[in-house]
């Protein structure tokens, strides 16, 4: 560690640091990853040998996804999830860095002839501002640059008209966001607002897969100051814990380590950085309505929390609203839960307020009807002889 070096403006080390790392490769800035080779043919050594990340977050894209991949870089990930995603879907990079930004683009339309179609665009904007078009903003700053304080006012104006005129990335309009070894870079200051705006451009029902170093212990203010040590993705790590934390604080559900490297990528000082991969998902938010459903927790855990707090001992009906009954019978929680239907089903728009504050046992009555009577026979059961139902 240089003794300059601590003196250094993290954000303008960041910038500086990856506009020379598009030009000229940086081995430092990158952790192992094996990425599926046959995503890789088709795109340039040029853009292959400037990747700088952590992980694979394209691993869990779809099928005719819109993915958003927030600091896209030279435009690796991107080109990834293109090949992935196919014809029916598209993928935006956002990314502020116009040297890489350039790298990206260059390639564009030799990679959409050997691929044979044309799905991915990228953006100039800061990823915890993803209503900013800054090339929108850099063409109204040529036609009127900003000379003074009342210039500065005017263009703070500007920039509150085009995030709501024309955002950059629109409400609720991707499927999946990704990321890259990315989030780390970004100042402390901006954290919150920056899993706000993951939030807000997801669907309902969409997910983000974010792959970045984090740290096993709080990382001490002076190494957070150290440039270098910034920019390299080591002294802006999230403690590991609260990395997740971030994800639920913005009101996600559904989170999990996917992927967690055992060995750390660099240790500093005694404090081991490493890679991780977390999956979550947006869709928990909505009105709790009483449909007389249930759900029973089929283990392997004595009991089991849900991130709105319902408690779920194993083999017990629990009663949920028709919100949370639809949301644990989809991924991550498909096979987790047996899914109890009532009987006589309850019309949406006569369904009465639940209480989801609390986690109570559902009786059998409630679910097939007070007055229910009915009795069966052998012979009305489907099982027959040899079937292995009895």
């Amino acid at each position: 560690m240089s003794s300059n070096s601590a003196t250094t403006d993290p954000e303008k080390a960041v910038r500086e640091r990856y506009s020379s790392a598009a030009v000229a490769v940086e081995p430092t800035l990158c952790c192992p990853v094996s990425y599926d080779p046959r995503y890789l043919a088709v795109i340039p050594h040029e853009i292959l040998d400037r990747d700088y990340g952590c992980g694979d977050p394209t691993a869990f894209v779809r099928a005719g996804d819109v993915v958003l991949d927030l600091g896209s870089g030279g435009g690796k990930a991107c080109y990834i999830a293109a090949q992935i995603v196919g014809r029916e879907g598209a993928v935006i990079g956002v990314d502020c860095n116009e040297e890489m930004l350039a790298l990206a683009r260059k390639y564009q339309n030799v990679i959409s002839e050997r691929l044979g179609y044309a799905n991915v665009s990228f953006c100039r904007g800061l990823i915890q501002d993803m209503k900013l078009d800054l090339d929108r903003v850099e063409l109204e700053l040529a036609r009127n640059p900003v000379r003074d304080a009342r210039g500065l006012l005017e263009l703070r104006s500007l920039e509150n008209r085009l995030r709501r005129d024309h955002p950059l990335v629109s409400d609720e309009s991707i499927d999946c966001v990704i990321s890259n070894c990315v989030l780390n870079l970004i100042h402390k200051h901006d954290r919150a607002t920056l899993f706000g705006e993951i939030f807000r451009v997801l669907r309902r029902g969409g997910r983000t897969v974010i792959s970045d170093i984090v740290a096993d212990e709080d990382v001490p203010e002076e190494l957070e100051n150290d440039g270098e040590l910034w920019s390299g993705c080591v002294s802006g790590a999230f403690r590991e814990d609260r990395f997740l934390k971030e994800f639920e604080k913005a009101g996600f559900h559904g989170i999990s380590i996917a992927r967690r490297t055992t060995d750390p990528w660099r240790v500093v000082e005694g404090i081991e950085f490493r890679s991780v991969t977390v999956v979550a998902y947006k869709g928990k938010q909505g009105s709790c309505l009483e449909r007389n459903q249930a759900l029973i927790y089929k283990g392997p855990f004595k009991k089991v929390e849900d991130d709105d707090g319902h408690t779920f001992p194993r083999g017990e009906r629990i009663a949920v609203c028709d919100k949370t009954f639809r949301l644990l019978g989809r991924e991550p929680y498909a096979g987790m839960f047996e899914r109890v239907e009532p009987r006589v089903e309850v019309p949406l728009d006569s369904a009465a307020a639940f209480d989801c504050r609390r986690s109570v046992v559902r009786s059998p009555r409630e679910t097939k009807g007070v007055e229910y009577r009915a009795t069966t026979s052998a012979a009305d059961s489907d099982c027959v002889p040899g079937g292995g139902c009895c």
